[in-house]
C-alpha cells in the first residue's frame, strides 16, 4: 500500500480547506489498482481534539502537540516531520503552498533528502517516478516537471487547485507524536499582521464577479461593486487591473495570482486568457459578458451576452433588484 501525508493547516481551532484538497489529491497518487493510504499531519498547542475530527479524511492522523508549537515554525516543523517521514517512509509527502508551507518545504526537503515540487497546481504519478505541473513567467507558461524514483517526493501544492470531493469516510487512527524535550524555537515571534479591513479570501468564495481591462477606468469598478452587493458576491479580477492598482493582488484569478473554485463565477469586460481561465477549478456556472464575440471567455462559459458592459451590467442589476424585491 502506497502512503501519502498531508501538512494540515489550522488557525484559530479551524482546519484550512487546503487540508481536504490535498487529503483529495493524495488519493489520486495511489498505485495503478492500488490502494494509498493517507495521512494528516497536525503541528500546534491545544490541537489534540482538531486532529480527531480529521479521521473521516485520512486514515492515519499524526499530532505533534506542544506549546512550543504555538506559533508556526519551520525550522522546528522539519525537524518533527522529517523523524515521521523517515518512520512512514511515505511515497508523497503534501504541503499546502502558503506563508507557512514556503517556510517549511525546503528545510524538509533538505532534512528528508527528498526532491521537492514548488508551488504545483497538479500532482500525478508517472511509471517511474512523479509528475508534476507549475506556473513559469508570470503564469504565461505551464511547465512540467518530474523525478524518478520509487518514493520520498515531497510538493508544495497551491491552495484552491484541488477540489475536495467527498470525505472517504474512514475511521481514521489518532497518532500522538513525541516533541522531544530538547526542541527549542531558533526564531522570535513578534506579531501576526492581520488581513486588510474588508479584505476576502476569494478562494473560498461561492459566488465571484470579476472584471478585466474592459472595466477601462478605476471609477468604472463601482458599478461591478454594486452588482456585487445586491448579489451578495465577492468581487475580484484579471491581471491588467491589478497592474494598473485598482485591485490589489489579492483580488487576482490566474495561474499568476488566485486559483478559486466558485459556484457562480460572473465575468465582465474579460476576454478570458488561458492564465485567467487556469485559476478557475471545479465545475462552476460561468456567464460572460464582452463587446468581442470572438471573445475566448465565451467558450467556456455556460451563457454569454455580447455587448457592452457599461450598458448590460447596470440592467443586470436592476433586474436582480426586482427578483429579490429590494431597492
Amino acid at each position: 500500500m502506497r502512503k501519502i501525508l498531508v501538512l494540515v493547516e489550522h488557525s484559530g481551532g479551524v482546519v484550512d480547506d487546503s487540508a481536504y484538497e490535498l487529503a483529495a489529491a493524495a488519493r489520486n497518487l495511489g498505485e495503478a489498482g492500488g490502494d494509498v493510504s493517507v495521512g494528516g499531519v497536525v503541528l500546534g498547542n491545544d490541537v489534540t481534539d482538531l486532529a480527531a475530527g480529521l479521521g473521516a479524511w485520512f486514515e492515519n492522523v499524526y499530532v505533534f502537540d506542544s506549546p512550543r508549537l504555538q506559533v508556526p515554525d519551520g525550522v522546528a516543523g522539519a525537524e518533527l516531520l522529517a523523524g515521521l517521514i523517515e518512520q512512514e517512509q511515505p511515497f508523497a509527502t503534501l504541503i499546502p503552498h502558503t506563508n507557512t508551507g514556503m517556510d517549511l518545504a525546503p528545510a524538509l526537503a533538505v532534512r528528508a533528502g527528498s526532491p521537492l515540487f514548488a508551488d504545483c497546481i497538479a500532482l500525478e504519478t508517472t511509471p517511474d517516478g512523479l509528475s508534476g505541473v507549475r506556473t513559469r513567467y508570470g503564469g504565461k507558461v505551464h511547465a512540467r516537471i518530474s523525478a524518478t524514483g520509487d518514493g520520498g517526493f515531497m510538493a508544495t501544492m497551491r491552495p484552491g487547485s484541488f477540489d475536495t470531493g467527498e470525505a472517504p469516510g474512514s475511521d481514521g487512527a489518532l497518532h500522538t507524536m513525541e516533541v522531544p524535550g530538547d526542541l527549542a524555537p531558533q526564531r522570535r515571534f513578534v506579531e501576526t499582521v492581520a488581513p486588510e479591513p474588508g479584505a476576502v479570501d476569494i478562494s473560498q468564495a461561492e459566488v465571484l464577479v470579476a472584471v478585466g481591462r474592459g472595466i477601462d477606468e478605476e471609477e468604472h469598478l463601482e458599478i461591478i461593486r454594486s452588482l456585487a452587493d445586491v448579489m451578495g458576491a465577492d468581487i475580484a479580477c484579471t491581471r491588467p487591473v491589478v497592474d494598473k492598482g485598482w485591485l490589489s493582488k489579492s483580488y487576482q484569478i490566474g495561474t499568476s495570482g488566485v486559483s478559486v473554485k466558485p459556484k457562480v463565477y460572473i465575468a465582465i469586460g474579460i476576454s478570458g486568457s488561458y492564465q485567467h481561465i487556469g485559476g478557475i477549478k471545479g465545475a462552476p456556472y460561468i456567464a460572460a459578458i464582452n463587446k468581442d464575440p470572438a471573445a475566448p471567455i465565451f467558450g467556456v462559459a455556460d451563457v454569454g451576452i455580447v455587448g457592452d458592459l457599461f450598458d448590460i451590467v447596470p440592467l443586470l442589476e436592476q433586474q436582480i433588484r426586482e427578483v429579490k424585491g429590494v431597492g
